[in-house]
């Protein structure tokens, strides 16, 4: 089976309106390996609508603890459990997670417990095992290598970009991050750059009609993702062979066309480029 690489949810941020895409989530099957990175609302269907069972994701990556990109954990696992999961799925995130994880359960108790009870189920708190992500290689088994490096996402300390390998093929996914240098030689020849991306104009849009936020929203934003232009840089730079973007900011604003991301991309790149949507899949 060839590896491939599915973008279930390409906006940037965990609001979701009419004609927006949604939040973060990736399924990549490489190795012989079905990987879960980041679980935004709606990753649920989104697998599903993969034509793939809920109970066959072998590995999840939570890339850091911002609610689009995990929001949605927690539901993934009591659903995989109810369809049938009775093995333990590795989640590999950063230090934190198991306060969410414990949360879930606990909110979900009175309907965890009638359902052990009362028809049979396996204990559920078990079948997520929990492992802190870090930097450096993080999986090499069976053929499929995985690597982390922290990117720049402030005010978050534990965020993460990561590097699957497996059978000569290569894909990063930068997480979300500002502009960093340390991505092009992490990216170095890979066969998918999935990056995220901001338009600049956008941003002050976005920021004009909040309507219950302030001036912190903007600062966050332009400090802690990376521009259209320094995406097309990065994969130039690092020589990637087809370049996507994902984590959209903003997303679904009727104002910012097609060709607005594809024009700010190309002023640095010249390559292969995908503009992603939700459930869009870029076969290796």
């Amino acid at each position: 089976m060839d590896a491939s690489v599915t973008l279930m949810g390409v906006k940037g941020g965990p609001a979701i309106r009419p004609g927006s895409n949604m939040p973060t989530s990736i399924l990549l099957r490489m190795g012989g390996k079905t990987i879960l990175v980041d679980a935004g609302l709606g990753v649920t269907r989104g697998i599903c609508d993969q034509g793939v069972t809920l109970t066959d994701i072998d590995m999840i990556f939570i890339t850091h603890l911002h609610s689009d990109h995990y929001l949605e954990l927690g539901p993934f696992f009591h659903t995989a459990w109810v369809a049938g999961l009775a093995r333990k799925i590795p989640v590999i995130a950063p230090a934190g997670l198991a306060e969410y994880w414990h949360g879930f359960l606990s909110s979900m108790q009175f309907d965890i417990d009638l359902r052990i009870t009362d028809e049979g189920r396996c204990d559920l708190e078990s079948l997520a095992k929990l492992q802190t992500l870090k930097e450096g290689v993080i999986h090499s088994h069976d053929g499929l290598k995985v690597t982390a490096m922290r990117n720049i996402h402030p005010p978050i300390a534990e965020s993460y970009a990561l590097r699957f390998e497996a059978s000569g093929k290569s894909v990063v996914l930068s997480g979300d991050t500002a502009f960093m240098d340390g991505m092009i030689e992490f990216a170095d020849c890979a066969d998918l750059l999935v990056h995220e991306a901001m338009l600049l104009p956008g941003v002050e849009a976005l920021c004009a009609r909040m309507t219950n936020g302030d001036e912190r929203l903007r600062a966050h934003i332009l400090r802690s993702h990376t521009s259209a232009e320094d995406v097309g840089r990065i994969a130039r730079n690092a020589r990637v062979k087809h370049l996507a973007l994902n984590h959209f900011v903003p997303d679904g604003d009727p104002d910012f066309k097609e060709s607005h991301w594809e024009n700010a991309v190309r002023e640095n790149w010249d390559g292969p480029l995908t503009l992603g949507k939700d459930s869009i899949t870029l076969v290796l």
